[in-house]
């Protein structure tokens, strides 16, 4: 299977902020940003990995850095920044653009993981990557770390999840 370019996965979406997006401190849900986040990172993964479906593994970290305010746009780029068998690791850059004064800021950054699905609903083999840019190359040369981390993250989760129990509160 032949590697595929970083850029060729990147999905930038823009948008305003609406009023009915913000919380009452007058910026934007959390919760909003990270649904933008999502839909972004899907389409940077069925990008890459070209199957009909890709599924959210993990939301291994969303930043929150800068508010994003009424008087902003919001911008969301995001691609593939490391790959393993079947499970793709998506970076998502949040750039909030104060539409009156045109500053730019990073607002937030997450990292998402997607695995890649066969028509059995089966984890599948996804490409390579290949970065250029220097913002690339740092990322997927640090992306073997992250795995890591993700990994063990998933460990102990599976140590927590057999510990819950399934009682009802009020009962």
């Amino acid at each position: 299977m032949e590697a595929r370019k970083i850029s060729d996965t990147k999905v930038v979406q823009t948008d305003q902020v609406l009023i009915n997006d913000l919380n009452n401190y007058h910026t934007l849900f959390g919760g909003v940003l990270m649904k933008k986040i999502d839909g972004c990172a899907t389409l940077s993964a069925r990008r890459h990995s070209r199957v009909k479906e890709c599924v959210t593994a993990s939301t291994d970290s969303v930043n929150f850095i800068q508010p994003i305010r009424v008087s902003d746009s919001v911008c969301i780029e995001s691609f593939v920044a490391y790959t393993g068998r079947s499970s793709m690791e998506i970076f998502c850059k949040v750039i909030a653009e104060d539409l009156e004064t045109a500053e730019r800021r990073i607002a937030a950054t997450a990292f998402l993981t997607f695995v890649a699905l066969d028509e059995n609903k089966k984890p599948k083999e996804v490409p390579g990557v290949i970065p250029e840019t220097e913002e690339e190359k740092y990322l997927f040369e640090t992306g073997k770390e992250r795995e890591k981390i993700r990994k063990l993250k998933r460990q102990q989760n599976k140590e927590l999840v057999a510990k819950l129990s399934l009682e009802k509160p009020w009962d």
